[in-house]
């Protein structure tokens, strides 16, 4: 496994990193036991970087991860812990908290189910809006100066949120949607990072599934999946966006590799400073994508891969209106 280094002030990390929010929520059942031997698999190939939601399955993810890492070492792992969104007994959602309070309460319960002293990344899974984001960051700061936190970490902000946040403690990376059907921090968002000297994580590297391949137009949501009421898998959107991947298939045939493997690998050579999250629930996924990293795609191959699927092309919000306010990162 080649590793990548975390912007200019955060942790080396595996070129590929695990996404786990799947093996407890919003994707519909998982088997837990799969999920550990995903994990446990994860980690043999090199996978070092493990990201998880302290309001995934409300707890229940942490849980699994501590579970999950009983029998291995804790240096093996950089766990990355979003916080802040706010659960209710049923699932649902009340909004976000990032008070610097909240900061420090959310804080001690993960360390407590993740079994740990201290989390590698930590951050605030979305701005909340009464809360400066420099009040947010200078709360984790604090936590980082007491040894609990190694790093902090942003999730899904704008360029100006970047530089506010950079201005009161180094930040590590910026996890943000990224793929060939979201490429919307290519305009403003990347250039900023990267001026700021802060590395990307991409999550949705495959659109929740929907740009790996194996999806079709028959397939039915086991619920809860909240890609039942995700736009680009509703009719004719969906039907619009399994033509592109129609449409990369022909570029993935001709270098004899997946669908899935090519989405991933066109990801990881927009440049050295990004690392995709890959959301693998099952070891057989996971091997898949582990694949792309024995992919070069040249410069005809990402012209192709480009023009099989150009920018812009997708139908669809990436997420529901109800949820698109709630992104710093598309204001």
């Amino acid at each position: 496994m080649n590793t990548r280094t975390l912007g200019i002030n955060g942790p080396a990390v595996s070129a590929l990193g695990l996404g786990m929010m799947g093996m407890s929520d919003l994707y519909g059942p998982a088997d837990e036991a799969e999920s550990i031997a995903t994990v446990h698999a994860a980690l043999d190939a090199g996978v070092t970087l493990l990201d998880t939601g302290d309001f995934y399955g409300m707890g229940h993810n942490e849980l699994l991860l501590r579970d999950a890492l009983r029998s291995r070492s804790r240096d093996d792992a950089v766990i990355s812990v979003k916080f802040g969104a706010l659960r209710d007994a049923k699932g649902g959602w009340g909004g976000y908290d990032a008070r610097p309070e909240a900061v420090k309460n959310f804080l001690a319960y993960s360390l407590r189910r993740l079994g740990t002293d201290h989390i590698d990344i930590y951050r605030p899974a979305r701005l909340d809006p009464d809360v400066p984001v420099e009040e947010t960051v200078g709360a984790i700061a604090e936590m980082v100066q007491a040894g609990l936190v190694r790093h902090i970490g942003l999730s899904e902000v704008g360029a100006d949120s970047l530089r506010r946040a950079q201005a009161v403690h180094p930040i590590a990376d910026l996890q943000i949607e990224y793929s060939l059907i979201s490429r919307g921090i290519e305009d403003e968002i990347l250039p900023t990072a990267r001026e700021l000297g802060i590395g990307i994580t991409a999550y949705g590297v495959l659109s929740r599934g929907l740009i790996s391949g194996h999806w079709s137009k028959a397939r039915q949501f086991a619920a809860p999946d909240f890609r039942a009421i995700s736009p680009r898998f509703q009719g004719d959107n969906l039907d619009h966006n399994l033509a592109l991947v129609d449409a990369l298939r022909g570029v993935a045939e001709a270098k004899g590799a997946s669908v899935a493997q090519v989405a991933i690998a066109w990801v990881a050579a927009q440049g050295q400073d990004i690392v995709p999250l890959v959301g693998a629930r099952r070891r057989e996924r996971l091997a898949e994508a582990l694949g792309a990293q024995e992919l070069t795609l040249t410069g005809d191959d990402l012209s192709a891969i480009e023009q099989a699927v150009p920018v812009g092309a997708a139908a669809g919000t990436r997420y529901a209106e109800s949820q698109m306010h709630h992104l710093d990162s598309e204001r």
